[in-house]
């Protein structure tokens, strides 16, 4: 059966499912394969559950009228909703960047939605088997799209994007992250930067942030808007203690973010969403209604602390920029608990070295949760138990306290010791 037939199935179904302990009624379930599992296994519990056909690539599992078999079931994913989105003649936004890219695309998504039927990437479904489900979501009522895309490796944003057919890109930064897989900061510059060229070529439409000299350098010659505090779309902070709340168009935005650094966040939302006609009240009405969710830049108050929960994940460039913004901040009483930031290869003991070198010279009090940063420093602690035993024998008490640290580190699991 080839991807044209698939997709006439596909149609008539609309729902793909991967997870056979998540099954959708009438849905088309797809066989994927990882290390530790096989969804071929369980291709005909699934029809039996509800599921209309299985997609499988085992030949010993083809034994239902309704299993398709076919080669490879990750690429038949990955072809099937590159043929759909050939179907589709609607603007894409392709969200790529080190940090703030999902931040970026929640808060275009709120804005864009004030007006129009906008789809957008659900949580971080945004590698080579979240990008495809994530088109294949897209339905006929959507008016236009944001797909976020990541990557820890060079070529993968190429190849997302000839899955995506992104019109529109958005790069949100070039910072060190995952450099196991890209070797060294250029490879990540050079993997970013293929999204800029895959929107050149096929002619399509930039945003930029005007105050990074190393996206305007890569998107020169590139059709685009620039934002930010100087550029086409401009606002200004200001306030930053303790939520960040923006000016633009004589309108002040009180968002519930934390951090200066989410400045370029918020302008983004509100360069995209002028570009296609949003009203700045609905602009602001969006950005100010929008509350971070899953560990990313909270507020949160306990018994006795305050926390500013940013644990979801960290690399250097988010690590600095959210202890500077802290350091900035009106707060007494400042506390940073900072864990190791992972997936950095040859670089991590340096960068380890460079935080810990700039919480000293912001003079910042700092407890440090993971192995790389015990090994470096003397107020650490090897895991985040030692830490709760520490925490339970010393009280922390009324203090503003940063968690921040990858999300191996699981920070999030000490608010209840604060």
């Amino acid at each position: 059966m080839d991807i044209k037939e698939i997709y006439a199935l596909f149609q008539q179904h609309s729902t793909i499912c991967t997870d056979s302990r998540k099954i959708s009624n009438g849905a088309m379930f797809i066989s994927l394969k990882g290390e530790n599992f096989n969804g071929n296994k369980y291709a005909l519990k699934a029809i039996q559950d509800g599921c209309s056909y299985a997609i499988i690539d085992e030949k010993e599992y083809d034994v239902h009228q309704n299993t398709i078999l076919v080669n490879n079931t990750l690429k038949t994913l990955q072809d099937l909703a590159t043929y759909h989105r050939s179907q589709l003649n609607i603007p894409i936004i392709g969200i790529t960047g080190t940090n703030g890219k999902t931040t970026s695309k929640e808060l275009v998504n709120a804005v864009l939605s004030s007006e129009l039927s906008c789809y957008a990437t659900k949580g971080n479904l945004n590698n080579h088997i979240g990008v495809p489900l994530s088109v294949l979501e897209i339905n006929k009522k959507h008016k236009i799209a944001i797909i976020e895309m990541g990557a820890n490796h060079q070529k993968e944003i190429e190849f997302l994007c000839t899955i995506a057919q992104p019109t529109y890109g958005v790069i949100t930064n070039i910072g060190s992250a995952h450099l196991e897989g890209f070797g060294n900061l250029q490879g990540v510059i050079d993997t970013k930067n293929e999204l800029y060229e895959f929107i050149n070529h096929n002619k399509g439409h930039l945003f930029v942030n005007a105050e990074d000299e190393l996206l305007l350098n890569l998107s020169n010659g590139i059709s685009q808007i620039t934002y930010g505090k100087t550029g086409e779309i401009t606002g200004l902070v200001t306030d930053i203690t303790p939520l960040l709340s923006v000016k633009y168009n004589n309108e002040i935005i009180n968002s519930h973010l934390i951090g200066d650094f989410q400045f370029s966040n918020i302008m983004l939302a509100i360069s995209i969403g002028k570009y296609f006609n949003v009203s700045t009240q609905n602009i602001k009405r969006s950005i100010e209604n929008y509350i971070p969710t899953n560990n990313r830049s909270q507020l949160v108050k306990t018994k006795t602390n305050t926390l500013i929960l940013d644990a979801y994940n960290a690399n250097p460039s988010s690590m600095k920029a959210m202890i500077n913004s802290f350091a900035n901040q009106q707060y007494k009483n400042k506390l940073c608990i900072l864990g190791d930031m992972l997936e950095l290869g040859r670089e991590s003991e340096k960068e380890h070295i460079d935080i810990i070198k700039l919480t000293n010279q912001l003079e910042l009090d700092c407890i440090f949760v993971g192995e790389i940063f015990n090994s470096l420093t003397e107020n650490g602690f090897k895991t985040r138990n030692e830490l709760v035993k520490n925490i339970q024998e010393n009280n922390i008490h009324k203090k503003t306290i940063l968690l921040k640290g990858s999300r191996g580190i699981g920070l999030e699991l000490l608010i209840e010791h604060l």
